[in-house]
């Protein structure tokens, strides 16, 4: 473990990682709310940050086994995006736009259902 890369790089890691993570909390406290499995739309814009901040750090140290592990990940993040996004569309809400004042925690209350803030 080398821990001698500048702070600067060090905590450009450590804040891609803790990025990177935060999505899987971020779902489950979606998901708990939501009464069952919900993957917010936050939970692909943090995959996305995360994987780019740690795709950077992984080519500084110049780390071929951590660089391929995250140069393929936006493409699948991105994808889903726009899968959702076509999705809104023809239902005919907005797009990617926020619902409710806390996006973040914001679950539809049925499979079908249009999102909706939850009350806290």
């Amino acid at each position: 473990m080398d821990w001698h890369d500048g702070a600067i790089w060090l905590g450009i890691g450590l804040a891609g990682n803790a990025l990177f993570f935060s999505r899987f909390v971020v779902q489950w406290l979606a998901s708990e709310r939501a009464g069952r499995s919900f993957v917010p739309i936050s939970f692909w814009w943090l995959s996305i940050v995360g994987s780019v901040v740690l795709l950077g750090y992984a080519i500084h140290r110049k780390d071929p086994v951590f660089t391929l592990a995250f140069l393929p990940n936006c493409v699948v993040y991105v994808r889903n995006l726009m899968l959702i996004r076509k999705e809104r569309l023809q239902r005919g809400e907005p797009a990617l736009e926020r619902v409710g004042p806390d996006p973040i925690w914001t679950a539809p209350a049925e499979p079908n259902a249009a999102p909706r803030p939850l009350e806290r």
